[in-house]
């Protein structure tokens, strides 16, 4: 029956087992750096400049946008005021031309009334002076047939 010893034997030179798995986890180390990490790597190196650039395109185009916008409401502004600019002149241009409408109607209106009076006048004169004449020749007529014979008239 025998026993068995487990003594183990320490020696001043080291096992080379140690140097296999330090080699070989320098060899893993390297080749992770090489086939993984680094493509990774430069996979989101790339990523971050697209979106960097992504971003400065998107701040470009609010800020042209912005510009835009506000040179657009600028224009409209002034086209605005000088449309309202030129309504206010045909408004008053229009009320210039009605007042003076008014003006040649009324005048229109007060010679027409004169002209108007006056040939009244002429008429109302014209027929008292005919009145006048008939009156005298049928004052004539109807004294003549009252008395039966013929009067002159001096």
């Amino acid at each position: 029956m025998g026993r068995r010893s487990t003594k183990r034997e320490f020696s001043l030179i080291p096992d080379l087992t140690v140097f296999w798995v330090i080699g070989l986890v320098l060899l893993l180390a390297w080749t992770l750096k090489r086939f993984l990490i680094a493509p990774l790597t430069e996979v989101m190196e790339t990523r971050e400049r697209a979106i960097r650039s992504a971003l400065e395109l998107a701040e470009s185009a609010a800020r042209k946008a912005a510009e835009a916008t506000a040179e657009f409401e600028t224009k409209t502004a002034a086209a605005r005021a000088e449309i309202y600019q030129q309504m206010e002149e045909n408004r008053r241009e229009l009320l210039a031309r009605r007042a003076e409408i008014l003006n040649e109607t009324q005048r229109d209106a007060e010679s027409n009334l004169a002209d108007a009076t006056e040939r009244l006048k002429t008429q109302t004169a014209e027929a008292r002076a005919q009145l006048e004449r008939d009156a005298e020749a049928l004052g004539l007529a109807a004294a003549e047939q009252v008395l039966g014979r013929k009067i002159s008239s001096n």
